[in-house]
């Protein structure tokens, strides 16, 4: 268990704050059920809805984990969540995740295939639309004025202002999921009155251009770098959001920014931060550990939020009859990889890239078992176990029945700068050298290794390395949709795995399905909206 102070008023944050958000009006503005000088009476009641804004990541509503959902309309534990529906959304297009179920229209994200009508889709716009209403209802009620108008003064009132830019953060990178998938957004902040208009839509470019403004006038009000309690954001967490848009600029706006992606990705890398020597520990249930490498992560613990949607999902999504390896009570049989994943590695039970974190028990690595002849059959494909809900100490999880896990969901890690800033060099990016980008390479392979016999020379370091490396460093942590984007693999033939596309030995699919249809409910709710072109 966590004992982490933010943590500690997650729950009273779900109860004092509750949006009237239901499926048909997830564009509209939402409205408290409490009063708002009831809610932010005290100091204590804006540190409980500050608790929620950083739990909109996490929990899915006010009773944990299903019964009082923040979005109704929607399954509560698998279309509402935010880490479930970012999973879908970031990794089931690609090679590194199919799943067996046949709820709905799941195996459509595999098949690249999906629709405006999609249930999972409209989960996962409407969660960060909710996300970014909760933190604008913040960011109105904390204004000087409104502190002095309720008597909170002192350090309280400062205390107060200085969370200001974590909430104006976090609602940053909602924004950023929403353009990173949908392309475009319905926009709201904290000038919207509520119950009037309608919400406008900003573009891609327009989006992107926001969340940059937003970060870098927060850039010196956020806690300096590793000052700030766990879970909460600092400097550290704006840079990294910065150094990640800049790299992905040219799919998000048509103009490269590879030299800022340097820049931003140095700054991290100056920070503080050092790779943690022993890469599993960074997924297991005490990962709160490992602030020298996580930027920041989600907090998920097994009593305080539960939910199906966190990293739940991954280690009960995961696991079938070797559910012990995941440190769960039982598997659900469903999700796995492809064997596009598998040929990342050239040694799949890990002992050399220890990277390499499949089950050995129950499934094996053999080519035969990585194979995928029936994608609803769980035992086909290569079984991730990535994410335990096991304690590196050996002390005991906070949920006994290990229902519900405690592992949190790193958002940045020191290792994706490195890759980032590798990448922009190679790129044509200015203000890093290839020298340099080779040995920060070599120290996350090192990491990897145990020693230096994976290590590269510079010759050896270029583009499609960069793209693999990625894979096998940050696989199952929602990014390879947007990398296999960024290097034009998501959609065409250029690069086929196993099931793309819904054709057994892979193929190309239309170009409309890099991004994702805004969905069709949300349009006809606020004609404001536009659609994707194809869609």
């Amino acid at each position: 268990m966590k004992h982490i102070s933010i943590n500690k008023f997650i729950l009273a944050g779900a109860f004092l704050v509750t949006m009237a958000s239901c499926s048909k009006k997830l564009d509209l503005f939402p409205q408290n059920d409490l009063t708002n000088e009831t809610t932010y009476s005290t100091a204590a009641g804006y540190r409980a809805v500050l608790a929620k804004v950083y739990a909109g990541l996490a929990t899915t509503g006010n009773a944990g984990p299903a019964g009082a959902s923040d979005i109704q309309g929607l399954d509560e534990g698998s279309q509402s969540p935010f880490i479930r529906g970012f999973f879908n959304c970031q990794e089931l297009p690609t090679d590194e995740a199919v799943v067996a179920w046949n709820d709905q229209t799941i195996k459509d994200f595999h098949n690249l295939s999906w629709s405006s009508g999609d249930p999972f889709l409209k989960g996962m716009y409407a969660r960060p639309i909710y996300n970014v209403m909760v933190a604008n209802e913040y960011l109105r009620e904390s204004t000087d004025d409104k502190l002095a108008a309720r008597n909170i003064t002192g350090a309280e009132a400062t205390e107060i202002q200085s969370t200001r830019a974590e909430v104006r953060f976090l609602r940053a990178f909602n924004y950023w999921v929403m353009m990173d998938i949908f392309g475009k957004s319905t926009f709201i902040d904290e000038t919207n009155v509520v119950g009037t208009t309608l919400p406008g839509e900003k573009s891609r470019t327009e989006i992107f251009t926001y969340i940059e403004t937003e970060l870098k006038a927060i850039e010196t009000e956020l806690k300096t770098v590793k000052t700030i309690e766990y879970g909460r954001v600092d400097q550290g967490a704006a840079w990294a959001l910065l150094a990640r848009m800049y790299l992905n600029a040219q799919t998000y706006t048509g103009t490269a920014k590879w030299t800022e992606a340097i820049t931003y990705a140095k700054k991290v890398i100056a920070g503080g931060y050092s790779l943690h020597t022993d890469y599993r520990q960074l997924f297991m249930a005490d990962n709160d550990k490992r602030t020298n490498e996580i930027i920041y992560a989600v907090n998920c613990d097994g009593l305080q939020t539960k939910s199906y949607g966190n990293t739940t999902f991954f280690v009960h999504a995961a696991a079938g009859d070797d559910f012990n390896e995941f440190g769960v009570g039982g598997g659900w049989y469903g999700y796995r990889a492809t064997k596009g994943l598998a040929d990342r590695f050239t040694d799949l039970s890990g002992t050399t890239d220890k990277r390499a974190m499949f089950t050995t028990t129950a499934f094996g690595t053999s080519p035969a078992q990585v194979a995928i002849s029936d994608i609803s059959n769980f035992a086909n494909g290569l079984h991730v176990n990535k994410y335990r809900n096991i304690r590196s100490d050996g002390g005991t999880v906070s949920d006994v029945n290990r229902d519900f896990a405690d592992i949190d969901f790193p958002i940045f890690r020191l290792s994706e700068m490195y890759l980032i800033y590798a990448e922009a060099v190679l790129r044509g990016g200015t203000g890093g050298d290839l020298t340099t980008a080779t040995g920060y390479i070599n120290l996350i392979r090192e990491r990897a290794f145990g020693n230096t016999s994976g290590n590269i020379t510079s010759g050896q370091l270029d583009l499609p390395f960069i793209l693999d490396e990625r894979a096998r460093e940050l696989y199952w942590e929602g990014h390879r949709r947007t990398d296999l984007i960024r290097y034009n693999q998501l959609t065409t033939a250029t690069y086929l795995w196993p099931w793309k596309g819904g054709i057994a030995s892979g193929t190309a699919v239309d170009a409309k399905y890099n991004i994702f249809p805004i969905p069709a409910t949300n349009r006809t709710a606020n004609p404001n909206l536009t659609q994707n072109t194809g869609y």
